[in-house]
Parts: structure tokens; C-alpha cells; sequence
């Protein structure tokens, strides 16, 4: 599904400033496969996902995607068969549309739009038992402007947007750093949910090891731009943070081990 081979990026490029971000990274990730990827700060994994998605353009590199290579691809193409949601939750949704607009505008993304703005029927009905699997009311409250929703509400359905396509592969970077513990444990729960229900290929970025253990089938952590372990199956499941800080070692202090 996902392949990216030699992968490497380098800021501020022949000024005392320069930083290599990536080096030389490989990583194939198969079709439903659900990775978290922790690391401490400057490990990379944030770039990664920016790479990955378009934001900024590789030094060397490719990044192949579903079989098609999409290294140099602008990121407004990529937006069409990626999903993202981010660390921020006033990111991903606009504020002052309702809850059903923004809504709409996922459901079309990628698509040709015609000369009718309007939600149909199908679609209005559609977002109603989408929202449904949230938990949180907002399948009654279509018409509310998004901007008056929680920050853990607000992500929830940055999710759902970032989701209802099922887009070829899920962005997550730390989508809910931001958020309360019990709204956060809310949100990785729905989205484990939804990335299950629909067998979606995600990255999921977390300081977090607990979550990083129990969420996903396949774990990697990297540190200084590189991958420097990498684990799966009955293995994964059976680790204890204690496991990783053991094996990580100076790595390990950058870590939260909320």
C-alpha cells in the first residue's frame, strides 16, 4: 500500500541552520495496517507525515502510494485520497459553517462539483448516522455552527471529515494532544473504531507510549530521522512500557508516559 524508499529531508539547506530531518528512511506499510509512531521531539515523525502528505517536498526519495508514485505530487491533488486530522482541533473544520456544511465538503472532496451547492436528502441522511457512531448528539444539532462545539466534539468530527471518503491512507498527528485525558481516551477510541470498521491504512503519531502499545497492530519508533525499531503482532501486544524504555533507553526521557 504505502512504500517509501531512501526518504530524506534537510531544512535550511547551506546555512549554519541546516537539519536533516529524515535520513534515508524506508518504511512499507500493507493495505488495513494501523502504525502509531512515537519518537521524541526532533525525531521526525511529524515530517514524515507532512512528506507524506505534501506539505513539504522530499531531497531524495520516493514515496509510492497504492502503486502510484506520488513524491512530487502537489499536496491539493494528494488531499483527494488522504485523510488528515491534526494535533490543533480548530484545524480541519471551519468555524463558522455548520456542522452539516462542513460535512458536505468532506463527503465531496475529490469529487467534480456541479452547479448545485444544496445537501440532498441522501446526504443529510448519511451525516445523520455518521454522526451517530460519535456518541455525542451532534446527529441532532446538523444546523450548529462548528465553532460552538467543544475542542473534543470539534475533533471528533475532524475524524469523521477526514474519514467519511475512506481515503487510501490516514494521516494522524497527534490528534489528540490537545485534548483532556478523558476526552482524548474518547476520541482514540472512535478513532479505532472507525479505522477498523473500514479497514483504513493509517499512521498515527503519539508521545504517548500507553496509547502507542494499545492502539494499532504495528509500531514503530524513530529518532534522529530514522526508524530505529519497528514491531508488530502477538510481539507488540505483549509490550509493556517498561519494554520500551528498557530497550530505548536515552530516548526514553522525551517520552510521556501518561
Amino acid at each position: 500500500m504505502l512504500k517509501i524508499r531512501n526518504l530524506t529531508k534537510v531544512f535550511n539547506i547551506g546555512t549554519i541552520n541546516e537539519q536533516r530531518v529524515l535520513s534515508n528512511l524506508n518504511l512499507h506499510i500493507s493495505e488495513g495496517d494501523f502504525v502509531t509512531i512515537i519518537g521524541g521531539n526532533g525525531a521526525g515523525k511529524s515530517t514524515l507525515l507532512n512528506v507524506i502528505a505534501g506539505v513539504y517536498m522530499p531531497e531524495e526519495g520516493e514515496i509510492l502510494l497504492a502503486g502510484e508514485d506520488i513524491t512530487r505530487m502537489p499536496e491539493y491533488k494528494r488531499a483527494a485520497f488522504l485523510g488528515r486530522v491534526f494535533q490543533d482541533p480548530l484545524m480541519g473544520t471551519a468555524a463558522d459553517m455548520e456542522i452539516i456544511e462542513n460535512l458536505a465538503i468532506a463527503n465531496r472532496r475529490g469529487k467534480r462539483r456541479g452547479l448545485s451547492w444544496g445537501v440532498t436528502r441522501e446526504e443529510k441522511e448519511k451525516f445523520r448516522e455518521a454522526l451517530k457512531i460519535l456518541g455525542l448528539g451532534l446527529e441532532n444539532r446538523l444546523h450548529d455552527k462548528v465553532g460552538l462545539l467543544s475542542g473534543g466534539q470539534r475533533q471528533a468530527l475532524a475524524l469523521l471529515m477526514a474519514t467519511i471518503q475512506k481515503p487510501k491512507l490516514l494521516l494522524l498527528d497527534e490528534h489528540t494532544a490537545a485534548l483532556d485525558p478523558k476526552t482524548a481516551i474518547k476520541v482514540l477510541e472512535l478513532t479505532q473504531e472507525i479505522v477498523e470498521k473500514n479497514r483504513l491504512t493509517t499512521l498515527m503519531v503519539t508521545h504517548n507510549m500507553k496509547d502507542a502499545i494499545k492502539y494499532g497492530n504495528r509500531l514503530i519508533m524513530m529518532n534522529k530521522g530514522e526508524i530505529v525499531y519497528d514491531v508488530s503482532g502477538e510481539e507488540k501486544k505483549n509490550l509493556k512500557v517498561t519494554d520500551l524504555l528498557d530497550k530505548f533507553g536515552s530516548f526514553s526521557d522525551r517520552m510521556l508516559l501518561a
